[in-house]
């Protein structure tokens, strides 16, 4: 590489502005390894993923002074000599812990004696301190297609900003607080705003009964688990790793010797350094969440000096905490909306690809699964029902025209999965559920398939008049799918974060997408009304971050 492809010394790399590069230099500074060599890996790391700079250069580049400051160079990047990539590039094999008496991590600390996203930034770099006086393809990544991929789809659009997978975040990994492995902003960006807070009377726990908090716009941040991720190619140790089961980003806390070069890499601002020792003690940990199925401890809570953040579960991933809880995150479980979808994402019959191909579709089955009646209790009702539509309407509490044609509208567009749904997934489920609603009307002898009744419920392209008159329908399942759309007002268009530098985010958002204007704002409930700290907003409010919006 000649010295016109170097990129000044000076600039401004990081996705998340000036501001959070000159905080993450400063904290560097303050630590025992070299900050300018943690800089410069940052930086170039991101310019590996974008495509602008090779593995093989890379590694060359810095290993010469990597092994000056840490006794070892273990990146698991392609290295110049790497002809086959059979002993490097990204499939490299993780190095194992060192046996004795010393943990790996004590041997190496002796050895070593934007965009709208962009400026919405994260706030302070360091979340917890103490006080103190994208010629490659970005983004092509070989293999990245096969086995299990673990994501998530987040339908922004219908979020209530009601903060319960963070708190439920925090009470399965017991992360300090200010630590917030999950992430939920409301936030202005000039086209879109979110209304005064203070006129907004909701209580924690209250949000989907008061219709007000969609009309703030929310950004939901967990780690994206990027599939080129480059916080894994500063790391010296393998600490920070892919893990090839799941393609799950962990940090292996034994391993990880807290030099915070990850932290510098991470375009999306989601690692947090453990100052102190922390506020659960180890003794309060089930041994079988903290290690994954290597024996290798990558989650619940870090320890002192070593960095952490969201981690996907894998406790959950490898059946540690029951068969029933694979292909599950904590944050999606809590969520009263049902707007994370986690999954498969390589897998397009599991949930986070359903609701992405079809969020319309998904989020009608969804709110179709709570409103209305169960199959058994409408057989129950219907005896010695006439069987005709208006009859049924009036025999059964919870059944009304319109929903019997979107349940309806639900089985005519039901598809078929060459793939099974993975483990863990609940949309399969629920659709069946609707589907069964529409045999249990069935079953009293009224014939839904007649052109009668699908004229009277509003399903035969001849009698389309939904609100959606400016759509071309040409087909009854057409009709359906609009019907959809006009019952949930699904997200128009899908983004991911900073999509262009080439990480391959493993979380795809649903919505709006932040604007270059983006600013955060409260949202209609705070963390302290659920008992939790927003260091974010703190940072903001005592003027500690300086956001350019420039």
């Amino acid at each position: 590489m000649s010295a016109d492809d170097e990129p000044p010394d000076e600039e401004v790399f990081h996705p998340l502005g000036e501001s959070w590069q000159d905080d993450l230099e400063d904290l560097l500074e303050e630590t025992e390894y070299d900050a300018e060599l943690g800089m410069e890996m940052g930086r170039d790391a991101m310019r590996v993923t974008n495509g602008d700079l090779s593995e093989a250069e890379f590694y060359d580049r810095y290993h010469d002074d990597v092994m000056a400051e840490f006794g070892e160079d273990e990146r698991p990047v392609a290295r110049p000599d790497d002809e086959d990539g059979e002993d490097g590039g990204i499939g490299s094999t993780l190095v194992g812990l060192a046996s004795g008496d010393e943990s790996r991590r004590e041997m190496l600390k002796k050895a070593g004696a934007g965009m709208g996203f962009a400026s919405l930034g994260w706030g302070a770099v360091d979340q917890q301190a103490p006080a103190r006086s994208v010629e490659e393809t970005a983004g092509e990544v070989e293999g990245a297609d096969e086995g299990t991929q673990w994501g998530m789809t987040i339908d922004l659009e219908h979020c209530d900003g009601c903060l319960a997978c963070v708190t439920a975040c925090n009470q399965e990994h017991n992360w300090d607080e200010g630590a917030n492995w999950m992430y939920v902003l409301a936030y202005e960006d000039g086209e879109v705003e979110s209304p005064d807070p203070g006129t907004v009377d909701v209580e924690p726990g209250e949000c989907s009964d008061n219709p007000v908090v969609q009309e703030f716009n929310y950004l939901v941040r967990p780690c994206q688990h990027c599939t080129d991720a480059p916080c894994e190619k500063v790391c010296p140790t393998t600490a920070r790793h892919t893990r090839d089961e799941g393609g799950l980003v962990l940090t292996d806390y034994e391993v990880c010797i807290g030099c915070r070069y990850c932290q510098v890499a991470c375009p999306y601002g989601v690692n947090y350094f453990q100052w102190d020792d922390p506020d659960v003690d180890r003794s309060e940990l089930d041994s079988e969440g903290i290690y994954d199925k290597r024996g290798r401890p990558v989650s619940r809570r870090a320890p002192r000096g070593v960095m952490s953040k969201c981690v996907f579960d894998p406790a959950r991933q490898d059946g540690n905490a029951g068969e029933e809880l694979i292909g599950t995150s904590a944050c999606e479980q809590a969520c009263p909306p049902n707007v994370i979808q986690f999954g498969d994402k390589n897998n397009p019959a599991s949930d986070p690809q359903r609701y992405e191909e079809n969020p319309a579709r998904a989020r009608t089955i969804i709110n179709l699964f709570t409103e209305l009646p169960s199959p058994n209790s409408i057989e129950s009702s219907l005896t010695g029902v006439d069987p005709t539509l208006d009859a049924v309407v009036e025999a059964v509490d919870g059944l009304t025209t319109e929903t019997i044609a979107l349940a309806k509208g639900i089985e005519m567009t039901q598809e078929e999965y060459e793939e099974e749904a993975p483990p863990g997934d609940t949309l399969p489920e629920k659709e069946q559920t609707v589907i069964d609603v529409v045999s249990a009307i069935e079953a009293t002898g009224l014939d839904l398939e007649s052109d009668d009744a699908l004229t009277q419920l509003g399903l035969t392209v001849e009698g389309f008049e939904g609100p959606s008159q400016d759509i071309e329908v040409t087909s009854r399942e057409d009709v359906a799918d609009t019907l959809f759309g006009d019952y949930v007002d699904a997200p128009e268009s899908q983004f991911e974060l900073l999509a262009d530098i080439g990480t391959n985010p493993n979380v795809t958002y649903l919505g709006h997408q932040p604007g270059p204007e983006a600013h955060q704002v409260p949202g209609p409930v705070s963390y302290a009304d659920v008992g939790m700290l927003d260091t974010r907003q703190e940072a903001l409010d005592e003027q500690t971050v300086d956001l350019d919006f420039s």
